[in-house]
């Protein structure tokens, strides 16, 4: 794998680093990355909702009227779905949406997301991500130095509370520990920003 250039936040040139070919140069898998974001999406559903049948719906135990003589249609129960009040027809259950994915095809799509992104230009190394006072003009000067004009996930080595807090106002900036560092969020994502440090992690877990 080639160096990469490696940038400080003012958007000047700190180096270059040179990434591993087992976890950037990794073949590009697109049903193995589609399965999942489609996984971590069902994961994160609820399914909650329930709406009452018409055997659930309080009342209507006795026949409304009696069948014949009334001019009336007959009518069962005042719980039917065509009464207002009534139960709902093929009413909505509360279901579990949640898929599973084993550990080598999680870590195969993460590593085949990461090589595709470096491909296409879309992976940005900093030296490291610091900000003095955690204001918000710090991160927005930090976006138009390097460019990120797109959405962009800040991928940390740490969790710095600093950086943390200068990024929650920028719409366009998402922060993320290195150790949650996702196929979805790689993909979601126009471009992802790595410290040396979090790349390092990243080569030293999915690397061997």
């Amino acid at each position: 794998m080639p160096n990469v250039k490696v940038y400080k936040m003012d958007g000047t040139q700190a180096g270059t680093i040179k990434l591993s070919d087992k976890v950037f140069g990794v073949e590009y898998n697109e049903p193995l990355i589609h399965q999942a974001v489609v996984t971590r999406l069902a994961n994160e559903r609820q399914g909650t909702k329930s709406t009452l049948t018409r055997t659930e719906v309080r009342g209507g135990g006795r026949k409304p009227w009696r069948q014949k003589g009334t001019g009336n249609a007959r009518q069962g129960s005042i719980r039917a779905p065509q009464w207002i009040k009534g139960g709902v027809v093929f009413a909505p259950k509360s279901r579990d949406f949640s898929k599973d994915m084993n550990k080598k095809a999680k870590i195969a799509a993460l590593l085949s997301a990461l090589s595709k992104k470096l491909a296409d230009g879309e992976i940005v190394i900093v030296d490291a991500l610091e900000v003095k006072d955690g204001k918000t003009k710090e991160m927005v000067a930090f976006q138009k130095a390097l460019g990120l004009d797109k959405t962009a996930v800040l991928v940390m080595d740490n969790s710095d509370q600093k950086v943390i807090l200068a990024a929650r106002n920028v719409p366009e900036l998402s922060t993320l520990p290195v150790a949650q560092i996702s196929t979805y969020e790689v993909v979601k994502n126009a471009k992802v920003v790595l410290t040396k440090a979090a790349v390092k992690k990243i080569e030293e877990v999915y690397g061997e």
